[in-house]
């Protein structure tokens, strides 16, 4: 029996139709905004601070390993439902918020582990989410794009191991912008260029001592979309530390837009 810890984003449902494929024994934890899993017969909405309903849920279901998947955004903690062990616990989840969201999740793992409960990779079922190294489009990095890209990795290196910056946006070898805490969406809008066209790259890597279990940096055809809005040439991630949705689709926007794809 699997535990599947859920939030936002279109990721959670790619892994449950494929967990239902494989008929495996599954249950939710919903942690949604809008208890987007309420359909489902084997979901339980639940709130952050509910640790005591969570764990019995979890011993119930004779649970023994779990997977997170989705944004679970930092929650009001003045407004949170605490029951007994929610008001034990607490205490450490607010202190992690501090670092950032996936900070809230590692605490939480820590927290299960101590239940005996092991956290698995968000991609365990669906490996094939994750791209190899490679080139995944017709057009390849030039050498001015080379340049780029090693300007952005030699940034993301740099940046603290507690910094929530996955991603950065370099053209013409110049820092255009770093990902901040509203994300690669708002941070690719800042980006936008009347000048330059098809011109500029956009890296995605794991943040430094990152837990690869959770928070994958994930990409799909809205990131190409907001990339080609944004006047950039291609997209570049991490080997097997990614989560790359609707692939075929983002192939051939690529291929059609004279982007690239590619991976390290």
């Amino acid at each position: 029996m699997i535990g599947l810890f859920f939030g936002d984003t279109e990721f959670p449902k790619i892994i449950v139709n494929k967990i239902k494929k494989l008929k495996k024994k599954y249950f939710i934890i919903d942690l949604s905004k809008n208890n987007k899993f309420k359909k489902d017969k084997n979901s339980y909405k639940v709130y952050m601070g509910q640790f005591g309903k969570i764990i019995n849920i979890l011993k119930q279901n004779n649970c023994k390993k779990v997977l997170f998947a989705g944004k679970v955004s930092k929650p009001n903690f003045s407004k949170l439902k605490l029951d007994l062990k929610g008001i034990y616990y607490i205490p450490r989840i607010i202190k992690a918020s501090k670092l950032g969201d996936a900070a809230i999740l590692k605490e939480i793992i820590k927290i299960l582990s101590q239940q005996s409960i092991k956290t698995i990779s968000s991609i365990s079922f669906n490996p094939e989410l994750s791209l190899k190294k490679g080139n995944y489009s017709k057009i390849r990095p030039t050498k001015d794009d080379k340049k780029n890209i090693i300007k952005a990795i030699k940034i993301l290196n740099k940046l603290g191991k507690y910094n929530f910056s996955q991603g950065t946006v370099v053209r013409n070898k110049k820092i255009i912008a770093i990902e901040g805490k509203d994300g690669t969406e708002k941070m690719l809008k800042r980006c936008k260029s009347k000048k330059f066209r098809n011109n500029g790259i956009l890296v995605k890597f794991p943040k430094k001592k990152q837990d690869l279990r959770v928070d994958l940096p994930t990409v799909g055809l809205k990131t190409l979309k907001q990339c080609k809005s944004a006047g950039l040439k291609g997209i570049v991630l991490k080997s097997k530390q990614n989560i790359f949705l609707d692939k075929n689709k983002s192939i051939n926007f690529a291929n059609k837009n004279k982007m690239f794809i590619t991976v390290q």
